[in-house]
């Protein structure tokens, strides 16, 4: 089995079919369930995603819904937000300059030893520096 740390960019994507890299993401999430990749995420992505999609679409029933179906996605770990990791990722913020929550991602993958998938640039081009980043295909 393979392990990646996917970032809330990458479900918005997958969830919201306006939006313009939809079908890439979608595409490249298949691929990895079909190469029984598990996909693992902070607790954090939850409130991050539900927040995002419906800013985006201004729809919070929409929302609503992609939080409902990623909360049983069977391909979805949820890591816990704890006090280390929560500590982890604030000296990463700090030493790369990374925005609170794409330095907690950041620290799931350091702390797993596991690669970062995003389509944020700048949190790719900083974390770089201490996750390896799994690029979408």
């Amino acid at each position: 089995m393979n392990y990646i740390v996917v970032d809330a960019s990458l479900w918005v994507a997958r969830l919201v079919p306006q939006d313009a890299s939809h079908l890439v993401v979608r595409a490249w999430m298949e691929a990895g369930r079909l190469a029984e990749t598990e996909f693992l995420a902070p607790a954090l992505l939850l409130a991050e995603l539900a927040g995002a999609i419906s800013r985006r679409t201004g729809d919070a029933g929409l929302a609503a819904q992609a939080l409902e179906h990623l909360q049983h996605l069977p391909g979805l770990r949820l890591v816990e937000m704890d006090r280390p990791l929560l500590d982890e990722a604030a000296h990463l913020a700090a030493e790369l300059g990374l925005r609170g929550a794409d330095a907690t991602y950041a620290a799931v993958a350091s702390r797993l030893n596991l690669p970062l998938a995003t389509l944020d640039a700048d949190q790719s081009a900083r974390a770089v520096q201490r996750v390896s980043i799994q690029p979408i295909q």
